[in-house]
């Protein structure tokens, strides 16, 4: 009974592995226009997801940098920008609203990059990402993760 029991549990996760999505992954830049250089992205749910925050920047790290931020949806992208203004020593990520991120980039400066990998939530539907460095979500450096099982 014990060893059918323990078949069947490898057989199961053989299954479940066989049809998973294979993993995602992105190069996007941050660019001195404000700007991602991928506005939309589009995921399975449970998907593996690697992203790459490249700055090309020339100008210094305290005039143009740049992070990636994918918020949980329902979470308010304009509120989030303005708590992450008081937040230069963490990144510009604010620490009262952390419970709001799926993922983040650290903040690069021209020249440098960063990766984060994740898992893409379950719940199909369109998830915000954002720069938080002062000024660039108004200036328009937003984009959409959409999640959907018909990719």
């Amino acid at each position: 009974m014990f060893r059918r029991l323990i078949v069947a549990s490898v057989l199961l996760f053989v299954a479940a592995t066989a049809v998973a999505a294979p993993a995602e992954s992105f190069t996007i830049v941050g660019r001195n226009d404000l700007r991602f250089s991928q506005d939309h992205i589009t995921v399975a749910p449970g998907q593996k997801v690697t992203i790459k925050l490249v700055n090309k920047s020339h100008l210094p790290a305290s005039a143009m940098s740049h992070n990636w931020v994918l918020l949980k949806q329902g979470t308010d992208a304009g509120a989030f920008d303005n708590a992450a203004r008081s937040a230069a020593n963490n990144d510009y990520i604010p620490k009262s609203m952390s419970n709001r991120i799926i993922a983040h980039t650290a903040m690069v400066g021209g020249g440098h990059s960063d990766t984060v990998t994740f898992t893409a939530p379950k719940k199909t539907g369109d998830y915000e990402y954002i720069c938080t460095f002062p000024g660039h979500f108004r200036a328009g450096m937003k984009g959409t993760l959409t999640v959907s099982s018909t990719n």
